[in-house]
């Protein structure tokens, strides 16, 4: 008997496997297919070779995947059960003493399986991709420029302390024209110190910067300002801010990888930024991959019910599904940055109220 449960789970986990695989094929070629009609234009001016384009949606692949995943899981688990209980293969299944929760079992651990993948995949995987798609729109489609180096960057390095860095070059760690600014507080800003450098370069063994041709100019604040000033050839100086960091503010949030978007919120969050939509969108990031094991609570229920749904009320509902449990996201984040709730909570709650209302939904169904 046990034997004849394993066939049925490999059975049931087989075409679901195959249907989400088809979703996620059929989904990321309609994507490609319109992103190159829009742009094929562009890549014929500028003379891309085909080898290229091929590597840029090789890379654009994966962002896609992670927008249609929960959409497929949703879509795959719908036709799934349908199908089943269409062709009458649920009621054999129970004829064969398993109950519904039984048949659905294998279904919901392949759904916490592809959860478990994905957080990996869009926390690691996606960021790298989307740099070399940023890459590639900059270079052969005109939107913006590749940034190995920097121009006239402005950094709030702590809330009582500011860089102006005229020109930086990250592959050889070294630029020239640097200023650095403290000041007494936030509340009452009263400069203390300034620090301006000809050139500069960084030390990754001391994690320091190193200047050189610096003048640093210490000022007495009492009532009038008198600054003594230092001719200093070379100069160390400690600062928060690091070459990693200086790029990472020029990127795209959806360039950096969890533990870099964390330190890039962190570092902003330093230097006096309100940072709490980030935060939310940085745990809301988190909580997305769940996504694809809370729809399949909605799909797998509705489909293997005793009502035989038809296709397009299938798809429908779907749809539906998909559209609440979006809206729900962006009415949490909004939510959350009115209110007082840690940006976790503010991120989470919408995957907290649709896990509750599909395990809801899941207890109801007649088995």
């Amino acid at each position: 008997m046990s034997r004849i449960i394993k066939k049925l789970d490999l059975y049931i986990l087989r075409h679901l496997v195959s249907t989400v695989l088809f979703s996620i094929l059929g989904l990321c070629v309609l994507f490609v297919v319109v992103h190159l009609l829009e742009n094929l234009d562009n890549f014929l001016d500028r003379k891309t070779p085909p080898k290229v384009i091929a590597l840029f949606y090789l890379n654009y692949l994966p962002e896609i995947i992670k927008i249609i995943t929960p959409i497929a899981m949703l879509l795959s688990s719908l036709f799934t059960m349908g199908r089943f209980s269409t062709q009458n293969e649920l009621t054999a299944m129970k004829a064969g003493s398993m109950s519904l929760y039984r048949i659905m079992l294998p279904l919901l651990l392949f759904g916490m399986f592809i959860s478990a993948g994905q957080f990996y995949f869009d926390g690691w995987v996606v960021p790298k991709a989307n740099r070399f798609k940023a890459e590639f729109e900059r270079k052969y489609l005109g939107k913006g420029r590749v940034e190995t180096s920097l121009y006239n960057v402005y950094v709030r390095d702590t809330p009582t302390r500011n860089l102006v860095i005229r020109y930086y070059d990250d592959q050889v760690k070294n630029g020239t024209g640097l200023t650095m600014e403290e000041y007494s507080s936030e509340q009452v800003p009263r400069i203390l110190r300034r620090v301006d450098a000809a050139n500069f370069t960084f030390d990754s063994v001391k994690n320091v910067w190193q200047l050189t041709n610096a003048f640093e100019h210490r000022f007495q604040t009492d009532f009038h300002v008198r600054p003594v000033t230092n001719i200093l050839p070379t100069m160390t100086l400690t600062i928060n801010t690091t070459p990693k960091m200086l790029m990472q503010f020029q990127r795209n949030t959806n360039e950096l990888t969890f533990p870099e978007l964390k330190e890039y919120i962190d570092a902003s969050e330093r230097g006096g930024k309100d940072v709490r939509q980030q935060r939310i969108a940085y745990w809301g990031e988190y909580a997305l991959p769940f996504a694809n094991f809370i729809v399949m609570l909605f799909g797998i229920p509705f489909s293997g019910g005793q009502r035989k749904a038809g296709l397009a009320l299938e798809i429908s509902s779907a749809m539906v599904i998909a559209f609440l449990y979006v809206a729900c996201i962006r009415i949490g984040q909004t939510l959350g940055l009115a209110g007082d709730v840690h940006p976790a909570l503010a991120a989470s709650a919408p995957h907290i109220l649709f896990l509750v209302g599909g395990c809801v939904n899941l207890l109801r169904v007649r088995t």
